[in-house]
């Protein structure tokens, strides 16, 4: 079956995201149903979001879930068969959502379809390095990963496959970064097929899903999650020796900066590249992605 507007369902997951979230709300057809979660379990917010637009439900957490878990948590007020995941900066184009269900009539079985990102100095895409010429500009091309800022899921092929059963979607260790090459990754070991729709657009203006009132704050959140986040992706799928020697050269760099902008006393500065340590020997010693926003 391919996809169509009767068929499909936004997830969007919001943290203090109300300067975007309404350009990337309205830029989704109102004829499709739009599940929010909210992880600044903001009443306020609900209640004027659903308000405003009726093909809108928003959900509160009570705590940050972060975005493996939001999303799962999104997925599960999911009725449909496809399910777009969204972040709350992506606005779509005219005919994005119709170049996805006019991509998903040319292709035999896919278990993630998506659309291009505007930015061409860094696509939305990871090919694999066995076979890096199979981009066509008009027609729908096979990848490793896509981003997880705009992608759509076929939840009727994944809930197939055991290991997807029960909304696991995303692996909930990731709090941000790398969950959705996670879910790729795990994909694409079950043989399932991830492609991108060229055809099919969409504008990411990139870290700005908060607020710039909460700009500090959620940069020392990012720096600790993204170091965690590729140490533990890479202990789970290569092991610990494979993530120790990827992770290492950005440790000791992160240890240099620190110092280096603690001399020159920069302290927004050295507080990120802090961060970056902190984040990388919590994954070195197991712990879990712990660290949160302080707002």
């Amino acid at each position: 079956m391919s996809i169509s507007r009767q068929n499909l369902s936004a997830v969007i997951v919001t943290f203090k995201s109300d300067h975007v979230i309404h350009d990337c709300i309205q830029s989704i057809s109102n004829q499709i149903k739009i599940v929010i979660v909210d992880n600044s379990n903001d009443e306020n917010f609900k209640k004027s979001i659903e308000k405003k637009y009726n093909n809108v439900e928003c959900v509160l957490s009570s705590v940050n879930l972060g975005m493996g878990s939001g999303n799962n948590l999104g997925l599960k007020n999911v009725k449909t068969d496809y399910a777009m995941i969204l972040n709350p900066d992506v606005v779509l184009d005219n005919e994005t959502i119709q170049e996805i269900i006019t991509g998903s009539k040319v292709i035999n079985s896919f278990a993630v379809l998506a659309p291009l990102s505007d930015d061409i100095s860094y696509p939305n895409y990871k090919l694999d390095k066995n076979n890096l010429s199979n981009r066509n500009n008009n027609i729908p091309f096979k990848v490793k990963s896509v981003d997880g800022f705009a992608m759509v899921l076929n939840l009727k092929k994944i809930n197939q496959i055991e290991n997807f059963k029960n909304y696991n979607y995303f692996d909930e260790n990731f709090f941000m970064y790398l969950e959705n090459d996670d879910l790729c990754k795990r994909l694409i070991d079950h043989n399932e097929n991830i492609y991108v729709v060229p055809k099919s657009k969409i504008k990411h203006l990139g870290a700005k899903a908060v607020d710039h009132e909460f700009e500090h704050e959620v940069e020392l959140s990012r720096n600790w999650h993204w170091i965690w986040s590729k140490f533990y992706y890479n202990k789970k799928h290569f092991g610990f020796f494979v993530a120790f020697i990827n992770g290492f050269p950005i440790f000791l760099k992160a240890n240099f900066k620190f110092l280096f902008y603690l001399f020159l006393n920069k302290p927004k500065k050295k507080q990120i590249y802090l961060q970056r340590v902190l984040g990388f020997v919590s994954a070195l010693l197991g712990k879990k992605s712990f660290y949160r926003p302080k707002i």
